[in-house]
C-alpha cells in the first residue's frame, strides 16, 4: 500500500483528490492539507510515499515546498495551468495532472508511481475463494462477489474490473494472471490479455468478439481463440 497525502489550497480539488485516493486500492490516505507550511512537519516527521500536491497556492507554492524537502517523496503536481508541466519535471515529480482532473488519468498517474516506487512487488491484494464467491478488498472495504452476479472481468494494468448484473463494478489491486488461477476453470475463461469472460452469461458470439448488452464487446485475442473454439464445440448443438 503507497502512503500519500494530498495538498490544495481549493476545498473543492482536495475534497475530489480525497475521493479518488479513497476509490483506489493501492493508496492509503494519510493527511490532506490546504496549504503547504502545515503539510511540510508532516512530511517531515511522517513516512508517506507519494504526494499530490497542487502547484499554485499562496504563501509556499507546491513548487517550493517540493524543492524545501531534503528528500521528498514521489510527486504528482495538480493544477490548472499547463504551462508549469516543465518546471514540475525538473523536479523529477512521477507525472503533472491538469485540472480539471479525470479519475482515469488519476489512475494512469498512479500506476505510473506504483511501477517507480514499489516496482519489485506492487501491494496486491489477497484475493479470498470460497465456493462460490469472492471475497475482496475495495475501497477500504471487503466486498463479497457472487460467480454467478460476474459478467465479465477487464484487467487495466495492475488492477482489475469486476464487471457486474445488477450493481457497479468493483475495482481492485490484483494481477489478471494471479486472478485467472484462482477462478474456476469450468466458469471463468481468459479470451484476451486484458478480459476475462463468465462463460455462463455468454449469449452473444459475434465475428470473434463476445457481446454483454448493446455495446460492449470483447474480442477474443488470437492467443486464446482455440482454447475458445474448442469450449464452443463442446456446447454447440
Amino acid at each position: 500500500m503507497i502512503r500519500c497525502i494530498a495538498i490544495d489550497d481549493e476545498p473543492l480539488a482536495l475534497k475530489q483528490m480525497e475521493s479518488y485516493i479513497s476509490k483506489t486500492p493501492a493508496l492509503e490516505a494519510v493527511g490532506f492539507f490546504d496549504n503547504a507550511i502545515d503539510a511540510m512537519p508532516f512530511v517531515q516527521q511522517n513516512h508517506v510515499d507519494l504526494m499530490f500536491v497542487d502547484i499554485n497556492m499562496p504563501d509556499l507554492s507546491g513548487m517550493e515546498f517540493v524543492r524545501s524537502l531534503k528528500n521528498p517523496p514521489g510527486i504528482i503536481f495538480t493544477t490548472a495551468y499547463s504551462e508549469y508541466a516543465m518546471e514540475g519535471f525538473k523536479v523529477d515529480a512521477i507525472d503533472y495532472l491538469l485540472k480539471p482532473i479525470a479519475y482515469s488519468d488519476f489512475l494512469k498517474a498512479v500506476n505510473k508511481a506504483v511501477i517507480m516506487i514499489a516496482p519489485e512487488k506492487p501491494d496486491e491484494i489477497q484475493i479470498k475463494t470460497d465456493s462460490d464467491f469472492l471475497l475482496i478488498k475495495s475501497e477500504n472495504r471487503i466486498v463479497k462477489i457472487n460467480f454467478d452476479e460476474i459478467e465479465y472481468i477487464e484487467g487495466m494494468r495492475e488492477y482489475v474490473r469486476f464487471h457486474l448484473k445488477e450493481r457497479k463494478a468493483v475495482m481492485t489491486l490484483m494481477s489478471m494472471k494471479k486472478l485467472e488461477a484462482q477462478l474456476p476453470s469450468d466458469q471463468f475463461m481468459r479470451i484476451h490479455r486484458s478480459w476475462i469472460v463468465n462463460l455462463k452469461k455468454i449469449t452473444t458470439i459475434e465475428r470473434n468478439r463476445i457481446v454483454f448488452g448493446e455495446d460492449v464487446y470483447i474480442p477474443i485475442s488470437e492467443q486464446y481463440q482455440k482454447v475458445f473454439r474448442e469450449w464452443m464445440e463442446q456446447h454447440f448443438l
